[in-house]
Order: structure tokens, then C-alpha cells, then sequence
């Protein structure tokens, strides 16, 4: 078992031959790279009005740079040792691009017909639009670019790219192996991160993975791994399978060397910089290191079984190949994310990969990290009043800040909406992808996609139709687009959908 500062070591190895520093200088960035979270967390709500973007800068010096809307100066400061630089001049805030990119880009169908990649790049606040080089050689780039932002009312810049984009495809083969049904050959995957709803403990990995898995470790000896639950649509691709021999969040962060380590916690999505450097273990590549590129990333075509939302990160290549789906992406002892899916170039080479957050686990499944305890957890129902008090290993807890205007009151006479996407049982911030409430006020369906209390954040609601019923994308729904808005119930009883628009802050319904 590696200890912290080894497993540090082994990723500023892999960074102080990427940037030509020292492998001490290398360490010193990374310790503080982790240490500035907190910092840059605090600045993203500081500047929430005017924030476009956060990122970090490699060369030629190290610091973090803050891109804002408006032309009013920000002193620059330091966080965690690290410069932090101030520019000003952006034409939209991060969260205008996102949620126009959500409304036109994505689906620019009418002007831009076939297939494409869109995200959000923090480091330029652009969102970047990918297209084909047949539709750059037959509508031309620029033309491209002035209708998208015609339509979007924010700065983009186009990409050409191949849009060779795919899960990365199982192969017959070792790690984890399973049956491919439709082939009916052996397949292989790679497992992510040990993760638990507070009384079980499994084992994860991508969802277009196998549905029955076999571990198979470096000696040989094999455990099997039954299929809990696979979730596959628009903002996850994660499949959980059970596994009793997996009593600590241990994960390898290079196999072959017997690198084992320890996750002691997880980074939020919200959390993450574009320039953070993040490294990935894969059964086929192995272990490799890369910087952040897009946020808020939108695969191509119908590789989220249907439209894919932009809440995908992506990654630099060139170290992604098939059989990686499923593996852990991770710095130092820090869990961030499973890997999806590639881009490659006409010749085949990786240009960078793309993760899904551990936000969206599936609640109530949670991240398994050394040392936690289950926090106290009280359950009220909105549908049937207050049900139960349990206090799991601790004292009840009375008061929530969560930085809103203000504290929580007491939670015995409250039924929590949903916060955001994960469903940790007592919520951080505010913050979109931030921690749900109650998990058993906050859970969707497996299969069916029912609206309901879905675990969803309530920020921007998108230009489409409102559901007038609750399954989505059924027969009874054909003129639905998307089943992608976010719908909530208003009170006990109260089924009906509710136009949010612009609403910015989390619903917290009080009962009488």
C-alpha cells in the first residue's frame, strides 16, 4: 500500500517529464494543486455573477488564472502558495455558456446537421464546438463559428476534428472479464473505485461493460462479481457489480507494479480546474498522466444511450486505448472520476479521453473513502410525512449550513428536495453536482427514468417542452425531445410539472 506521499510521488514523475521541471518541483505543484481546491472553491462563489472560468497555468510559471466577466480589475492574491491571476474582458459568465450551449449547440441540427462534440473550455471562456472536416470543407469553419454564436449569444470557436469517438470498447481479455451476449467472446474492462450505500460495499466500473463480471487478480485467483445495477443515460455511464471481498477503498493505480493506494476522498466536478492534472489506470494503456481540458463536455452522436448532457470532463491523450473503460481517473489518493470514452484522430491515436464525475453515482451509492463514517442520517419522506429519526453512529444533527442565506432549521419537520446530483447524506454547498439531503427523498428509478424527487440539481432549465406526464420518452410522449428537464414536485401530493427557467437556487420545501 502505497502512503500518500509516494502515491504523490509516482504522479510528479509522470509531470516532471510532461512540463521539464524537477521531480521536487513537480511534487511541490502537485501538493498545491489539492491544497488550492478550497481556495478556488471559495473565489468560484466570491465571483459567482462574473465567474467565466478557472484554470491552471503549467508554463512558463505556475499559477491560477481567473477569467471574469466585466472590465472592473480583481487584485491578483495567492492561494496554497500558488499565484492566482485575475483577468477581466469575458463575454459570458460560466454558466451563461453552458446553459446556451445546452439550449442551441448541442443540438444545432437545422444549421449543422450531422453529428458533433461540444464543451466549455475555462481556460478561454469559449465554448468549443467540434465538427467534422467534411462540414468545415463544405459550410467552412468561420461560417460556422459566426452562426453558432448567432444562435448562442456566447463566444465559441470551432474544432475540425475526425469525431472518432467511441466508448472505449471492451476487448477479450484480463482485468475484469465478463461474456459480451451479443458477440458471446470474452471481454475485458477495468474496474474504477470501491463504493458503498452505507451498508454494502462494491465494485465499479462503466456501464457498457458486461452486466456479469469476474475479477481476475495478478495471481490468477478469480472473484465473481454480480451485476447491481447499470446506468447509462445522458450524464452517467457506471455500472456497479457486488463484491464482498472489497472491505477497503483500495484501487491500483498501476497494476503491473503493484501500485495499490487508498482513497481518502473525492473531488467534486464543481471542484475541478481546467489545466488540473489528473491521472487514469486502464487494463490495456496503464497507468498515464494528462491536464484537464473541457468541462462540461458533450460527446458526439448517442454514446449516453441517447443525446449525452455536457457533464463530461475530458482529458489530454495520448494514453487511452480499448479495454480502458470503467478505470479509475484519480490524483494522488484522491478519487475524480470513470473513464468513458475516446477521441482519436484519423490515424488512431488517442487525442483525449473523457470521465464521468463521481458526483453521479447513483444514490444511494457513495464513494468508499479510509476513515469515514457514515454521517447521522434523518429521514423524512415528502410523500408520507416524517416516517423515521435514525441517528447511524452519531448525534442527531440539528443545523445544515450549507451556505445559503443562512442555516437550516431544524430537520425534524423538513423534506429536503433534492440539491444536486450526487446523494452524500448531508449536504457541503449549494453548489450545482454539489450533495443531496435525504437519499430516500432524492432517488430515481433504474430503468424507467421516472421524473418525481429525480436527484438533479434545479439551476437552469433548458428551452424544451415540460412533461405533462411522468415517464419520459414513452409512446404516450412522442413529441417529448429530451428527457433531460428538470422537473420537481412542489408539494405533497402534487404531481404536476413546474416551469423553473431561470431559478437559481435549491428548492427546500417545508412541511406543515
Amino acid at each position: 500500500m502505497e502512503t500518500r506521499e509516494q502515491a504523490l510521488a509516482q504522479d510528479a514523475a509522470l509531470y516532471a517529464a510532461q512540463f521539464g521541471v524537477t521531480p521536487a518541483e513537480a511534487l511541490r505543484r502537485l501538493k498545491a494543486q489539492e491544497a488550492s481546491v478550497g481556495a478556488t472553491d471559495a473565489i468560484a462563489r466570491e465571483f459567482a455573477g462574473r465567474l467565466a472560468g478557472i484554470s491552471i497555468q503549467h508554463r512558463p510559471d505556475y499559477r491560477i488564472v481567473v477569467l471574469l466577466t466585466g472590465s472592473e480589475p480583481v487584485p491578483d492574491r495567492t492561494a496554497a502558495g500558488i499565484p492566482v491571476v485575475f483577468r477581466t474582458g469575458a463575454k459570458a459568465t460560466h454558466a451563461q455558456a453552458v446553459a446556451a450551449m445546452r439550449r442551441h449547440l448541442i443540438d444545432f441540427r437545422t444549421d449543422l446537421p450531422g453529428a458533433r462534440g461540444a464543451g466549455y473550455d475555462q481556460r478561454t471562456g469559449e465554448v468549443v464546438l467540434l465538427i467534422t472536416p467534411a462540414e468545415a470543407q463544405s459550410l467552412g469553419t468561420e461560417a460556422i463559428r459566426a452562426r453558432a454564436e448567432q444562435v448562442s449569444g456566447v463566444p465559441v470557436r470551432v474544432v475540425v476534428n475526425p469525431l472518432l469517438e467511441s466508448n472505449m470498447a471492451v476487448v477479450g481479455g484480463a482485468r475484469i472479464e465478463g461474456l459480451n451476449v451479443l458477440t458471446n467472446r470474452r471481454n475485458r474492462c477495468t474496474s474504477a473505485f470501491v463504493v458503498t450505500n452505507g451498508e454494502t460495499n462494491a465494485i465499479t466500473t462503466a456501464a457498457h461493460c458486461p452486466d456479469q463480471l469476474t475479477y481476475v487478480d495478478g495471481d490468477g485467483s478469480t472473484v465473481t462479481l454480480p451485476m447491481i445495477g447499470s446506468w447509462g443515460a445522458a450524464y452517467r455511464d457506471v455500472q456497479i457489480n457486488g463484491s464482498a471481498d472489497s472491505p477497503n477503498p483500495y484501487f491500483f493505480s498501476d497494476e503491473p507494479a503493484g501500485s495499490l493506494r487508498q482513497v481518502q476522498t473525492w473531488r467534486s466536478v464543481a471542484s475541478t480546474r481546467a489545466g488540473d492534472f489528473v491521472c487514469h489506470y486502464g487494463s490495456s494503456s496503464g497507468y498515464s498522466c494528462a491536464t484537464v481540458e473541457l468541462n462540461d463536455y458533450a460527446p458526439p452522436g448517442d454514446l449516453c444511450g441517447g443525446p449525452c448532457s455536457p457533464t463530461w470532463v475530458t482529458v489530454k491523450g495520448p494514453s487511452c486505448v480499448p479495454g480502458d473503460s470503467g478505470g479509475p481517473v484519480f490524483i494522488g489518493e484522491v478519487a475524480i472520476g470513470i473513464a468513458k470514452g475516446i477521441n482519436r484522430d484519423a490515424a488512431g491515436q488517442c487525442e483525449f479521453y473523457y470521465y464521468m464525475s463521481t458526483d453521479y453515482l447513483p444514490p444511494p451509492w457513495r464513494t468508499s473513502a479510509h476513515g469515514e463514517q457514515i454521517a447521522p442520517l434523518l429521514i423524512a419522506s415528502a410523500r408520507h410525512g416524517l416516517r423515521r429519526v435514525v441517528a447511524e453512529l452519531h448525534d442527531a444533527i440539528l443545523l445544515v449550513d450549507m451556505d445559503d442565506p443562512g442555516l437550516e432549521r431544524a430537520r425534524l419537520r423538513i423534506a429536503e428536495q433534492a440539491v444536486a446530483d450526487d446523494d452524500h447524506q448531508v449536504a457541503w454547498l449549494d453548489e450545482v453536482r454539489r450533495c443531496a439531503v435525504d437519499p430516500d427523498g432524492s432517488a430515481a428509478a433504474l430503468a424507467g427514468d421516472r421524473v418525481g424527487l429525480q436527484p438533479r440539481a434545479i439551476r437552469h432549465v433548458d428551452d424544451r417542452h415540460l412533461l405533462a406526464l411522468e415517464q419520459v420518452r414513452r409512446l404516450h410522449q412522442h413529441r417529448i425531445e429530451r428527457d433531460r428537464s428538470h422537473i420537481m414536485e412542489i408539494g405533497l401530493g402534487d404531481r404536476r410539472p413546474m416551469d423553473l427557467r431561470f431559478h437559481h437556487r435549491p428548492h427546500h420545501w417545508v412541511g406543515s
